[in-house]
Protein backbone atom coordinates (compact mmCIF):
# COMPACT_ATOMS: atom_id res chain seq x y z
CA UNK A 1 0.00 0.00 0.00
CA UNK A 2 1.65 3.59 -1.10
CA UNK A 3 2.28 5.57 1.77
CA UNK A 4 0.37 8.81 1.66
CA UNK A 5 2.36 11.97 0.45
CA UNK A 6 0.52 14.39 2.51
CA UNK A 7 -0.33 14.38 6.38
CA UNK A 8 -2.08 16.34 9.02
CA UNK A 9 0.42 17.96 12.00
CA UNK A 10 -1.13 18.96 15.20
CA UNK A 11 0.27 23.25 15.14
CA UNK A 12 -0.17 23.28 18.96
CA UNK A 13 1.65 19.96 19.89
CA UNK A 14 3.25 18.72 16.73
CA UNK A 15 1.51 15.52 16.48
CA UNK A 16 1.41 13.96 12.86
CA UNK A 17 -2.22 12.39 11.44
CA UNK A 18 -3.04 10.65 8.68
CA UNK A 19 -6.07 12.30 8.00
CA UNK A 20 -7.60 15.70 8.77
CA UNK A 21 -9.94 15.67 12.30
CA UNK A 22 -11.15 19.04 14.03
CA UNK A 23 -9.72 17.68 17.56
CA UNK A 24 -6.17 16.40 17.66
CA UNK A 25 -6.28 13.23 19.81
CA UNK A 26 -2.90 14.09 21.51
CA UNK A 27 -3.03 17.62 22.95
CA UNK A 28 -7.27 18.22 22.69
CA UNK A 29 -6.72 21.41 20.92
CA UNK A 30 -9.58 22.11 18.16
CA UNK A 31 -8.18 23.14 14.78
CA UNK A 32 -5.04 22.99 14.77
CA UNK A 33 -4.01 20.37 12.27
CA UNK A 34 -3.04 21.56 8.94
CA UNK A 35 -1.77 19.51 6.02
CA UNK A 36 1.69 19.21 5.06
CA UNK A 37 3.48 17.23 3.05
CA UNK A 38 4.88 13.77 4.06
CA UNK A 39 8.32 14.56 3.21
CA UNK A 40 8.80 17.27 6.11
CA UNK A 41 6.35 15.95 8.61
CA UNK A 42 8.31 14.57 11.34
CA UNK A 43 8.08 10.78 11.89
CA UNK A 44 5.86 10.14 14.60
CA UNK A 45 5.95 13.60 15.82
CA UNK A 46 9.54 13.88 16.70
CA UNK A 47 13.15 14.85 14.84
CA UNK A 48 13.04 14.36 11.12
CA UNK A 49 14.54 11.21 10.34
CA UNK A 50 17.77 11.06 8.34
CA UNK A 51 21.00 9.22 7.71
CA UNK A 52 23.89 9.65 10.85
CA UNK A 53 25.94 12.68 10.76
CA UNK A 54 29.34 12.46 9.71
CA UNK A 55 31.87 12.70 12.06
CA UNK A 56 30.30 12.11 15.32
CA UNK A 57 32.02 10.80 18.28
CA UNK A 58 31.18 6.77 18.87
CA UNK A 59 32.23 7.12 22.06
CA UNK A 60 30.51 8.59 25.26
CA UNK A 61 32.48 10.67 27.50
CA UNK A 62 31.76 10.94 30.93
CA UNK A 63 32.98 12.81 34.02
CA UNK A 64 32.32 12.53 37.76
CA UNK A 65 29.89 14.67 39.15
CA UNK A 66 31.75 16.35 41.63
CA UNK A 67 34.51 17.70 39.35
CA UNK A 68 35.12 21.39 39.33
CA UNK A 69 33.79 23.71 36.96
CA UNK A 70 33.93 27.14 36.39
CA UNK A 71 30.78 29.62 36.53
CA UNK A 72 29.92 31.00 32.84
CA UNK A 73 31.51 34.12 31.78
CA UNK A 74 28.60 36.49 30.86
CA UNK A 75 27.85 39.63 28.68
CA UNK A 76 26.29 42.04 30.80
CA UNK A 77 24.25 44.24 28.31
CA UNK A 78 23.71 47.57 30.63
CA UNK A 79 20.06 47.00 31.17
CA UNK A 80 20.58 45.82 35.23
CA UNK A 81 16.75 44.18 34.30
CA UNK A 82 17.20 42.24 32.09
CA UNK A 83 20.53 41.16 33.24
CA UNK A 84 18.72 40.35 36.42
CA UNK A 85 16.19 38.20 34.85
CA UNK A 86 18.93 36.47 32.68
CA UNK A 87 20.87 35.56 35.86
CA UNK A 88 23.49 37.76 35.75
CA UNK A 89 23.80 38.29 31.89
CA UNK A 90 24.03 36.73 28.88
CA UNK A 91 26.10 33.42 28.41
CA UNK A 92 28.23 32.72 25.57
CA UNK A 93 26.68 29.51 23.73
CA UNK A 94 23.52 30.11 25.17
CA UNK A 95 20.19 30.17 23.47
CA UNK A 96 17.76 32.57 24.88
CA UNK A 97 13.68 32.71 23.74
CA UNK A 98 11.58 35.86 24.03
CA UNK A 99 7.88 35.86 23.76
CA UNK A 100 5.37 37.99 24.10
CA UNK A 101 2.31 40.31 22.77
CA UNK A 102 2.58 41.96 19.34
CA UNK A 103 3.66 45.77 19.51
CA UNK A 104 4.73 45.10 23.00
CA UNK A 105 8.34 45.96 22.68
CA UNK A 106 10.25 42.58 22.12
CA UNK A 107 12.44 44.38 19.27
CA UNK A 108 12.63 47.83 21.31
CA UNK A 109 14.34 45.97 24.25
CA UNK A 110 16.61 43.94 22.52
CA UNK A 111 17.36 46.43 19.82
CA UNK A 112 18.51 48.74 23.27
CA UNK A 113 20.62 45.19 24.62
CA UNK A 114 22.26 44.54 21.55
CA UNK A 115 23.08 48.26 20.56
CA UNK A 116 24.75 48.78 24.22
CA UNK A 117 27.10 45.17 24.24
CA UNK A 118 28.51 46.58 20.97
CA UNK A 119 28.97 49.76 22.16
CA UNK A 120 30.82 48.09 24.74
CA UNK A 121 32.99 46.35 22.48
CA UNK A 122 30.99 42.77 21.63
CA UNK A 123 30.26 41.86 18.35
CA UNK A 124 26.69 42.11 17.35
CA UNK A 125 24.43 40.73 14.60
CA UNK A 126 20.80 42.24 14.50
CA UNK A 127 18.19 39.63 11.99
CA UNK A 128 14.47 40.99 11.63
CA UNK A 129 12.12 38.69 9.39
CA UNK A 130 9.47 41.03 10.06
CA UNK A 131 11.41 44.66 8.71
CA UNK A 132 12.95 45.49 6.73
CA UNK A 133 16.78 47.03 7.21
CA UNK A 134 15.65 50.72 7.22
CA UNK A 135 12.68 50.09 9.11
CA UNK A 136 14.97 48.96 12.02
CA UNK A 137 17.25 51.98 11.16
CA UNK A 138 14.82 54.45 12.26
CA UNK A 139 14.17 52.66 15.40
CA UNK A 140 17.45 52.74 16.00
CA UNK A 141 17.74 56.72 15.50
CA UNK A 142 14.50 57.20 17.62
CA UNK A 143 16.12 55.34 20.70
CA UNK A 144 19.08 57.46 20.00
CA UNK A 145 21.52 54.30 18.83
CA UNK A 146 22.13 55.33 15.42
CA UNK A 147 26.05 55.24 16.11
CA UNK A 148 26.27 51.76 17.47
CA UNK A 149 27.94 49.25 15.57
CA UNK A 150 25.45 46.21 15.15
CA UNK A 151 25.31 44.51 11.95
CA UNK A 152 21.75 44.42 10.76
CA UNK A 153 20.11 42.01 7.86
CA UNK A 154 16.40 41.27 6.99
CA UNK A 155 16.41 37.68 5.77
CA UNK A 156 13.93 34.92 6.37
CA UNK A 157 15.82 31.79 4.99
CA UNK A 158 17.42 30.24 7.64
CA UNK A 159 20.55 28.27 5.10
CA UNK A 160 21.21 32.43 4.26
CA UNK A 161 21.08 33.65 8.15
CA UNK A 162 23.51 30.68 9.30
CA UNK A 163 26.05 30.87 6.33
CA UNK A 164 25.97 35.27 7.26
CA UNK A 165 26.84 34.03 11.29
CA UNK A 166 29.34 31.57 10.04
CA UNK A 167 31.09 34.28 8.39
CA UNK A 168 30.66 36.89 10.98
CA UNK A 169 31.14 34.72 14.22
CA UNK A 170 29.64 37.04 16.35
CA UNK A 171 29.17 37.01 19.99
CA UNK A 172 25.59 37.84 20.09
CA UNK A 173 22.88 37.01 17.53
CA UNK A 174 19.25 38.16 17.75
CA UNK A 175 16.78 36.54 15.39
CA UNK A 176 13.69 38.42 15.10
CA UNK A 177 11.37 36.23 14.50
CA UNK A 178 11.38 32.29 14.76
CA UNK A 179 8.33 32.01 13.27
CA UNK A 180 9.11 33.82 10.50
CA UNK A 181 12.10 31.70 9.10
CA UNK A 182 11.66 28.85 6.34
CA UNK A 183 14.19 26.08 5.40
CA UNK A 184 14.16 24.77 2.13
CA UNK A 185 14.99 21.62 3.45
CA UNK A 186 11.43 21.32 4.18
CA UNK A 187 7.96 21.72 2.02
CA UNK A 188 6.18 22.97 5.02
CA UNK A 189 5.01 26.78 4.98
CA UNK A 190 7.00 29.18 7.89
CA UNK A 191 5.36 29.61 10.63
CA UNK A 192 4.27 25.96 10.63
CA UNK A 193 5.31 23.20 13.37
CA UNK A 194 8.11 21.26 10.76
CA UNK A 195 9.74 24.61 10.12
CA UNK A 196 10.05 26.40 14.00
CA UNK A 197 11.42 23.05 15.09
CA UNK A 198 13.75 22.76 12.75
CA UNK A 199 15.04 26.46 12.43
CA UNK A 200 15.36 26.93 16.35
CA UNK A 201 17.31 23.59 16.39
CA UNK A 202 19.82 24.92 13.36
CA UNK A 203 20.12 28.05 15.38
CA UNK A 204 20.48 26.41 18.90
CA UNK A 205 23.02 23.87 17.56
CA UNK A 206 24.71 26.57 15.75
CA UNK A 207 25.00 29.18 19.33
CA UNK A 208 26.38 25.58 21.06
CA UNK A 209 29.16 25.47 18.16
CA UNK A 210 30.38 29.23 17.56
CA UNK A 211 30.22 29.84 21.31
CA UNK A 212 27.48 32.73 20.19
CA UNK A 213 24.81 34.19 22.48
CA UNK A 214 21.44 33.15 20.52
CA UNK A 215 18.21 35.19 21.11
CA UNK A 216 15.26 34.01 19.53
CA UNK A 217 12.13 35.86 19.61
CA UNK A 218 9.09 34.12 19.40
CA UNK A 219 5.52 35.14 18.66
CA UNK A 220 2.55 34.41 21.45
CA UNK A 221 -1.00 32.85 21.08
CA UNK A 222 -4.24 34.23 22.07
CA UNK A 223 -3.46 32.69 25.57
CA UNK A 224 -0.74 34.01 26.13
CA UNK A 225 1.80 31.04 25.26
CA UNK A 226 4.58 30.84 22.46
CA UNK A 227 3.64 29.67 19.22
CA UNK A 228 4.78 26.80 17.78
CA UNK A 229 5.77 23.68 19.21
CA UNK A 230 6.62 23.09 23.18
CA UNK A 231 9.96 21.21 22.03
CA UNK A 232 11.27 24.80 20.99
CA UNK A 233 11.22 25.97 24.95
CA UNK A 234 13.01 22.50 25.58
CA UNK A 235 15.89 23.28 23.42
CA UNK A 236 16.68 26.46 24.46
CA UNK A 237 17.96 27.50 27.65
CA UNK A 238 16.53 30.12 28.86
CA UNK A 239 12.54 31.46 28.21
CA UNK A 240 11.52 34.86 28.39
CA UNK A 241 8.08 36.60 28.71
CA UNK A 242 7.73 40.21 27.93
CA UNK A 243 4.69 41.27 29.38
CA UNK A 244 2.59 44.42 30.00
CA UNK A 245 -0.97 45.87 29.01
CA UNK A 246 -0.85 48.98 25.95
CA UNK A 247 -2.87 50.94 28.17
CA UNK A 248 0.03 51.03 31.07
CA UNK A 249 3.35 52.77 30.60
CA UNK A 250 5.32 49.95 32.45
CA UNK A 251 6.80 45.84 30.58
CA UNK A 252 7.33 43.06 32.94
CA UNK A 253 10.04 40.58 31.38
CA UNK A 254 9.35 37.46 33.41
CA UNK A 255 11.83 34.36 33.06
CA UNK A 256 9.79 30.89 33.64
CA UNK A 257 12.55 28.95 32.33
CA UNK A 258 16.55 29.57 33.00
CA UNK A 259 19.49 27.09 32.89
CA UNK A 260 21.63 29.55 33.88
CA UNK A 261 19.87 31.57 36.78
CA UNK A 262 16.55 31.73 38.66
CA UNK A 263 13.38 31.27 37.65
CA UNK A 264 10.29 33.79 38.07
CA UNK A 265 12.86 36.71 38.18
CA UNK A 266 11.10 39.48 37.23
CA UNK A 267 12.51 42.67 35.40
CA UNK A 268 10.52 45.93 34.82
CA UNK A 269 10.53 48.74 32.44
CA UNK A 270 8.56 52.04 31.71
CA UNK A 271 7.87 52.58 28.06
CA UNK A 272 8.68 56.20 26.84
CA UNK A 273 9.63 58.40 23.76
CA UNK A 274 13.13 57.23 24.10
CA UNK A 275 12.24 53.21 24.61
CA UNK A 276 12.35 51.16 27.19
CA UNK A 277 13.70 52.99 30.59
CA UNK A 278 14.65 50.45 33.64
CA UNK A 279 12.34 51.21 36.47
CA UNK A 280 14.94 50.59 39.57
CA UNK A 281 12.08 50.33 42.28
CA UNK A 282 8.95 48.87 41.16
CA UNK A 283 7.10 48.81 44.21
CA UNK A 284 6.28 53.06 43.76
CA UNK A 285 5.82 52.57 40.44
CA UNK A 286 2.62 50.47 40.97
CA UNK A 287 1.48 52.08 44.53
CA UNK A 288 1.76 55.55 42.12
CA UNK A 289 -1.27 57.70 42.70
CA UNK A 290 -2.95 55.62 44.84
CA UNK A 291 -5.62 57.01 46.95
CA UNK A 292 -5.46 57.78 50.97
CA UNK A 293 -9.02 56.87 51.72
CA UNK A 294 -11.03 54.09 49.92
CA UNK A 295 -12.65 50.73 51.06
CA UNK A 296 -11.98 48.17 48.90
CA UNK A 297 -7.98 49.11 48.47
CA UNK A 298 -5.59 46.66 50.32
CA UNK A 299 -1.67 46.47 49.61
CA UNK A 300 -0.09 43.20 49.32
CA UNK A 301 3.44 43.08 50.13
CA UNK A 302 4.55 39.86 47.00
CA UNK A 303 7.75 38.37 46.20
CA UNK A 304 8.40 38.52 42.94
CA UNK A 305 11.59 35.50 42.46
CA UNK A 306 14.12 37.53 44.71
CA UNK A 307 12.78 41.07 44.60
CA UNK A 308 9.67 41.76 46.68
CA UNK A 309 7.10 43.83 45.17
CA UNK A 310 4.25 46.03 46.64
CA UNK A 311 0.90 46.39 44.52
CA UNK A 312 -2.40 47.71 45.15
CA UNK A 313 -5.36 45.02 45.18
CA UNK A 314 -8.71 46.74 44.34
CA UNK A 315 -11.94 45.15 45.20
CA UNK A 316 -15.60 45.89 44.77
CA UNK A 317 -18.29 44.61 46.00
CA UNK A 318 -21.90 45.67 44.68
CA UNK A 319 -25.59 44.49 44.69
CA UNK A 320 -26.09 42.39 41.81
CA UNK A 321 -28.08 44.52 39.01
CA UNK A 322 -29.17 40.73 37.58
CA UNK A 323 -30.05 37.36 39.07
CA UNK A 324 -26.44 35.92 38.51
CA UNK A 325 -23.86 37.65 40.15
CA UNK A 326 -20.99 38.52 38.39
CA UNK A 327 -16.81 37.47 39.17
CA UNK A 328 -14.74 39.72 37.46
CA UNK A 329 -10.91 39.16 37.92
CA UNK A 330 -8.27 40.88 36.58
CA UNK A 331 -4.00 40.37 37.55
CA UNK A 332 -5.44 36.95 39.49
CA UNK A 333 -6.48 33.58 39.35
CA UNK A 334 -10.20 33.22 38.86
CA UNK A 335 -10.81 29.69 40.90
CA UNK A 336 -8.72 31.72 43.86
CA UNK A 337 -11.22 34.38 43.85
CA UNK A 338 -14.17 31.86 44.30
CA UNK A 339 -12.30 30.01 46.66
CA UNK A 340 -11.39 32.97 49.32
CA UNK A 341 -15.42 34.16 48.28
CA UNK A 342 -16.69 30.57 49.36
CA UNK A 343 -14.36 30.63 52.88
CA UNK A 344 -15.34 33.61 53.60
CA UNK A 345 -19.62 32.88 53.24
CA UNK A 346 -19.23 29.33 55.17
CA UNK A 347 -16.70 30.81 57.84
CA UNK A 348 -17.63 34.33 58.30
CA UNK A 349 -21.00 34.71 56.90
CA UNK A 350 -20.71 37.23 54.62
CA UNK A 351 -23.05 36.97 51.53
CA UNK A 352 -21.43 37.38 48.33
CA UNK A 353 -24.66 35.50 46.75
CA UNK A 354 -26.11 38.30 45.63
CA UNK A 355 -23.47 40.52 45.19
CA UNK A 356 -21.45 41.73 41.75
CA UNK A 357 -17.54 40.82 42.91
CA UNK A 358 -14.78 42.50 40.75
CA UNK A 359 -11.25 42.15 41.67
CA UNK A 360 -8.30 44.04 39.82
CA UNK A 361 -4.56 44.29 40.50
CA UNK A 362 -3.60 48.00 40.34
CA UNK A 363 -0.85 48.50 37.05
CA UNK A 364 -1.66 45.33 35.40
CA UNK A 365 0.44 43.18 37.08
CA UNK A 366 -0.10 39.68 37.50
CA UNK A 367 -0.26 37.83 40.80
CA UNK A 368 0.27 33.88 41.20
CA UNK A 369 1.72 33.00 44.34
CA UNK A 370 -0.90 32.23 46.92
CA UNK A 371 0.36 34.72 49.64
CA UNK A 372 -1.82 37.26 48.06
CA UNK A 373 -5.29 35.55 49.74
CA UNK A 374 -5.12 37.58 53.00
CA UNK A 375 -4.81 40.66 51.38
CA UNK A 376 -7.21 39.85 48.42
CA UNK A 377 -9.67 38.96 51.50
CA UNK A 378 -8.75 42.24 53.28
CA UNK A 379 -9.85 44.32 49.95
CA UNK A 380 -13.02 41.91 49.70
CA UNK A 381 -14.42 42.35 53.61
CA UNK A 382 -13.02 46.84 53.23
CA UNK A 383 -15.48 46.89 50.16
CA UNK A 384 -18.07 44.64 52.15
CA UNK A 385 -18.47 46.74 55.19
CA UNK A 386 -17.01 49.75 53.62
CA UNK A 387 -14.82 50.98 55.72
CA UNK A 388 -10.97 51.56 54.37
CA UNK A 389 -8.39 50.04 55.69
CA UNK A 390 -5.27 52.27 56.75
CA UNK A 391 -3.43 53.65 53.87
CA UNK A 392 0.03 52.75 55.36
CA UNK A 393 -0.76 49.01 56.24
CA UNK A 394 0.26 46.49 53.75
CA UNK A 395 -0.84 42.73 54.14
CA UNK A 396 0.27 39.03 53.05
CA UNK A 397 -0.72 35.56 53.66
CA UNK A 398 -2.37 32.02 52.90
CA UNK A 399 -5.81 31.28 53.90
CA UNK A 400 -6.68 27.58 53.79
CA UNK A 401 -10.12 26.03 53.47
CA UNK A 402 -10.78 25.84 57.39
CA UNK A 403 -10.35 29.59 57.41
CA UNK A 404 -6.58 29.63 58.69
CA UNK A 405 -4.02 32.16 57.83
CA UNK A 406 -0.85 30.33 56.68
CA UNK A 407 2.75 31.86 56.83
CA UNK A 408 4.13 32.00 53.80
CA UNK A 409 7.85 32.54 52.77
CA UNK A 410 10.47 35.54 52.76
CA UNK A 411 8.34 37.59 55.35
CA UNK A 412 10.96 39.17 56.28
CA UNK A 413 11.90 40.67 52.70
CA UNK A 414 8.25 41.68 52.79
CA UNK A 415 8.09 43.61 55.15
CA UNK A 416 11.36 45.67 54.80
CA UNK A 417 10.27 46.46 51.71
CA UNK A 418 6.87 47.78 52.93
CA UNK A 419 8.82 49.66 55.53
CA UNK A 420 11.51 51.16 53.28
CA UNK A 421 8.73 52.62 51.22
CA UNK A 422 6.65 54.16 54.14
CA UNK A 423 4.42 51.60 55.53
CA UNK A 424 4.25 51.37 59.58
CA UNK A 425 1.34 48.66 60.04
CA UNK A 426 1.08 45.05 58.89
CA UNK A 427 -1.92 42.51 58.60
CA UNK A 428 0.19 39.17 58.70
CA UNK A 429 0.08 35.23 59.54
CA UNK A 430 1.60 34.52 63.42
CA UNK A 431 5.58 34.83 63.36
CA UNK A 432 6.45 37.98 61.14
CA UNK A 433 8.65 40.53 62.94
CA UNK A 434 10.39 43.85 62.16
CA UNK A 435 11.43 46.65 64.26
CA UNK A 436 9.99 49.89 63.18
CA UNK A 437 6.52 48.00 62.25
CA UNK A 438 3.20 47.46 64.49
CA UNK A 439 2.53 44.04 62.85
CA UNK A 440 -1.07 42.93 63.55
CA UNK A 441 -1.10 38.70 63.77
CA UNK A 442 -4.10 37.22 62.20
CA UNK A 443 -4.78 33.41 62.53
CA UNK A 444 -8.11 33.20 60.84
CA UNK A 445 -10.27 34.96 58.64
CA UNK A 446 -12.88 35.36 61.33
CA UNK A 447 -9.63 37.62 62.91
CA UNK A 448 -9.82 39.93 60.10
CA UNK A 449 -13.41 40.49 59.42
CA UNK A 450 -13.24 41.28 63.43
CA UNK A 451 -10.29 43.67 63.09
CA UNK A 452 -12.19 45.84 60.01
CA UNK A 453 -15.09 45.21 61.75
CA UNK A 454 -13.23 47.54 64.48
CA UNK A 455 -12.25 50.29 62.23
CA UNK A 456 -15.81 50.44 60.51
CA UNK A 457 -17.20 50.89 64.17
Amino acid sequence: MPKPSTVYVCQSCGAVHAKWAGQCSDCGSWNTLVEESAASAPLGGGAKAGPARSGRRSKLDLVDLGSETEDPSRFETGLAELDRVAGGGLVPGSAVLVGGDPGIGKSTLLLQAVARLALAGAKAVYVSGEEAADQVRRRARRLGLADAPVALAAETSLEVILDGLKKESPDIAVIDSVQTLWSDQLAAAPGTVAQVRACAQELVRFAKKRNTAVILVGHVTKDGQIAGPRVVEHMVDAVLYFEGERSHQFRILRAVKNRFGPTDEIGVFEMADAGLQEVANPSALFLDGRGEDASGAAVFAGMEGTRPVLTEIQALVAPAAFGTPRRAVVGWDNGRLAMVLAVLEARCGLGFGGRDVYLNVAGGLKIGEPAADLAVAAALISSYLDTPLPSDCAAFGEISLSGDVRPVGRADARLKEAHKLGFTKALTPSGAELAGMAITPIDTVQALVRRLGQDAA
